[in-house]
């Protein structure tokens, strides 16, 4: 489904922005979580639900879509390799992949060229002290929601189709072990595409992830030197964002950073709920 360039639709997002778009309450957001959120109807072609819509969050595996923007529109003709790194990095978030074409792009170059293309003023590369560290780049629901908006109605048909269709075949479980089908695969209806991020849970999952579920117990986050200009550095990070409904028809973005020391288990609830009963407030 195409609709009106986005270009058009962000000259009236500070108008769209400033008028409540359904009667429906806002979802509540927990003690300890700081919940940023857009939902971009393509169908009414504005935004029907925002908070914190320009607050700035590290992106953990959610840059993987902009290191895949970038890469396929610099590259014609990609190997099956290339292809093949795509689709792990796309559908189960496998860092090494996205670390290689992180690499092969120029790192934060790839943030600097994608931010001014699609016009991401909220979007900045990690710190030039972490030039590897591509989780540290910093992004707000509104741009994630703009770079969506960018694949489905500028990029090229390839492009698009590629990456879009790795997102509606996300697995259940990341490469790393920690289970994806948090936030919008587990309280949203079919159909969706999505791409999730994690960050600050360790390097090991406390329950290993399965299709039915997980949990675990107390998770100490990776002990990190503090980095300037890095959003909630030292907080685990929860996003999920994606497309959902028939015909693509809400741009669903949620980015939350919940309390250090928490559980992994109790802050993929929070994420869940907040998606839930954010979609149920849109929902007509």
């Amino acid at each position: 489904m195409r609709t009106k360039p986005w270009a058009a639709v962000a000259a009236a997002v500070p108008l769209l922005i400033g008028t409540p778009a359904l009667a429906a309450a806002p979802p509540k957001v927990p003690a300890g979580t700081t919940a940023g959120y857009v939902v971009f109807d393509r169908v009414a072609g504005k935004i029907v639900a925002h908070r914190l819509a320009h607050r700035a969050f590290r992106s953990a595996s959610v840059i993987k879509i902009l290191i895949a923007i970038d890469f396929l529109e610099r590259t014609a003709k990609p190997t099956g390799r290339d292809l093949a790194t795509l689709k792990v990095m796309l559908r189960s978030s496998d860092d090494d992949a996205a670390s290689a074409l992180w690499d092969r792009g120029g790192k934060g170059k790839i943030v600097t060229r994608m931010a001014g293309k699609l016009g991401l003023a909220d979007t900045s590369p990690p710190p030039a002290a972490k030039p590897g560290f591509w989780g540290y780049t910093s992004l707000s629901a509104y741009d994630v929601a703009r770079t969506y908006r960018y694949l489905l109605d500028r990029a090229d048909t390839r492009v698009r189709d590629l990456i879009i269709g790795h997102l509606r075949q996300a697995t259940p479980c990341g490469t790393d072990g920690f289970d994806q089908y948090f936030g919008i695969p587990r309280g949203l209806p079919k159909p969706w595409a999505v791409k999730q991020g994690w960050s600050g849970f360790g390097t090991v999952p406390p329950v290993k992830c399965s299709p039915t579920g997980a949990g675990g117990p107390l998770v100490t986050p990776q002990s990190q030197a503090r980095v300037p200009q890095v959003p909630d550095l030292g907080r685990p990070v929860l996003h999920t964002t994606g497309l959902v409904g028939k015909g693509d028809r809400l741009i669903f973005v949620l980015l939350t950073a919940h309390p250090a020391g928490g559980r992994w288990s109790d802050s993929v609830k929070r994420t869940t709920t907040l998606a839930r009963d954010l979609y149920r407030s849109v929902s007509m």
